[in-house]
């Protein structure tokens, strides 16, 4: 049977390192950018909140639940500029922008925690 470290020195965990610096981005990103759009505004601060906590929470005792949960949260991230109104803005494109790699970094970490060729290998 394979164990799982859950500590923060867990090798996956630079990759919630990048996930956070991917919400920290979308959180500032409506100062940095000026969105106009109050629901952009919005959603780029909320999403971006959830983003980091759920990273921050990772690091330090990792479940596949807040990866799944980053995964739902990029999925809105490119939804969300056409449900919420904001498409063809500066917030649409940071939106995509972000939700991309946050589902691609929490779907490769399931990959990695889950894969056992790594586990064995990585030791």
């Amino acid at each position: 049977m394979i164990t799982r470290r859950t500590t923060w020195r867990r090798r996956e965990s630079a990759l919630d390192l990048y996930t956070l610096v991917c919400g920290v981005f979308l959180l500032s990103a409506p100062w940095l950018f000026g969105f106009v759009r109050p629901l952009g505004r919005l959603d780029a601060e909320l999403v971006g909140a959830a983003v980091i906590v759920l990273s921050a929470a990772a690091i330090f005792v990792f479940a596949d639940w807040e990866e799944w949960l980053k995964v739902a949260l990029g999925l809105w991230l490119i939804a969300a500029p056409w449900i919420l109104g904001f498409a063809h803005t500066a917030a649409m494109h940071v939106s995509i922008g972000v939700g991309l790699p946050v589902i691609f970094l929490a779907l490769l970490e399931l990959w990695v925690v889950h894969d056992p060729d790594y586990a064995t290998h990585a030791s």
